[in-house]
């Protein structure tokens, strides 16, 4: 890979960790309080969907990738949808400051934040089949950039959460709802 090869794929890496990281400071700002096992689990569970869908998508060709281009934004927005939905009507149902808020390290909830940020990702990974790059490499470095860029989406949410107190929570769910509709609107745009 060459240098020009590298920072194409540094660049492409940051414009799709950038979900990650919004999703981070959202689940961050709703949950004052994450361990950093849960970070590191959430942060491992992003960076390794962000690695495997752009190996996914250059295995899969042209076929499958057309299948679910026509459908993939209607998907990340209904999966960040629902889990922000979940976030707004806990955060509007709680009457006291010590309730249970959503956290986004768990079970099924992580799984589905983890494919939603990296829905794009399978076709990233498509295009690379004809740049000619290197799939691991390139895929890679996307997952590394997706983990660490999450990390610092929790570490800043925490600062920011602070000082939001019972209101974050309803900031993370529309912040995960925008992010749905900013996928849906720049796919049906484009």
């Amino acid at each position: 890979m060459t240098n020009s090869d590298l920072l194409s794929v540094l660049l492409i890496a940051l414009g799709l960790s950038a979900d990650c990281f919004a999703v981070a400071l959202s689940g961050s700002i709703a949950r004052k309080r994450h361990s950093p096992r849960q970070i590191l689990l959430v942060a491992s569970s992003f960076g390794f969907f962000q690695f495997l869908m752009p190996v996914l998508g250059w295995l899969t060709g042209q076929l499958v990738l057309n299948v679910i281009a026509s459908y993939d934004h209607w998907l990340a927005f209904a999966l960040l949808s629902c889990v922000g939905g979940k976030m707004l009507w806990e955060a509007l149902q709680s009457k006291d400051d010590g309730r249970k808020t959503s956290d986004i390290s768990k079970g099924f909830t992580l799984l589905l934040l983890s494919v939603a940020t990296s829905i794009d990702a399978l076709a990233v990974g498509f295009s690379f089949a004809f740049l000619n790059l290197n799939i691991v490499l390139s895929s890679l470095t996307i997952g590394i950039v997706a983990f660490f860029v999450t990390t610092a989406g929790f570490y800043l949410g925490k600062l920011a959460g602070k000082s939001l107190g019972k209101q974050a929570e309803i900031i993370g769910g529309l912040i995960l709802i925008g992010i749905g509709f900013r996928i849906l609107i720049t796919h049906l745009l484009a």
